[in-house]
């Protein structure tokens, strides 16, 4: 699938996901759903930020671990609300590629939110003990999006 084709997906997939899936106990701590309550409140749109790992050969079920036993739980911790998390289905990237979303209150939210998780010792040993049969992640991609005026996402 070209590049183009997994972006569009993800994006449809994120607005589907956002808008269909019930509140569970896994959702974002009370910091970062007060922080989305009250951009909603203001009539304020979300920053969204659309990422996608590439991992060396034979890398993505590290990857995958990471974020399922370590990562998910740190973003959360630090106020990132997580929208969903896809692999893509066809071709070459069906075996090397994350692609996911994140959505923040706005982009000063996203920036102290990364900086802490960054520091956070637990992701310092985390990502170094995932690391040691090697490097996982070859590539990070991002794009900021803001949604439209008709998007059912805000």
């Amino acid at each position: 699938m070209k590049r183009f084709g997994v972006w569009r997906l993800a994006c449809a997939a994120a607005l589907t996901y956002c808008v269909v899936q019930p509140a569970t106990a896994d959702e974002p701590a009370a910091g970062a759903k007060a922080a989305k309550a009250t951009t909603a409140a203001k009539g304020e749109n979300r920053l969204f930020e659309l990422r996608t790992y590439t991992t060396h050969e034979g890398k993505l079920e590290a990857l995958h671990k990471r974020f399922r036993e370590h990562t998910n739980k740190l973003f959360v911790k630090h106020g990132m609300e997580l929208v969903a998390f896809w692999t893509p289905v066809d071709g070459d990237q069906a075996k090397n590629t994350l692609v996911y979303v994140l959505a923040y209150p706005d982009r000063a939210a996203r920036d102290k939110s990364w900086k802490a998780f960054l520091d956070d010792p637990d992701w310092k040993q985390a990502y170094a003990e995932s690391r040691k049969d090697g490097p996982i992640v070859m590539k990070v991609q991002n794009k900021f999006l803001t949604p439209t005026d008709y998007s059912p996402l805000k």
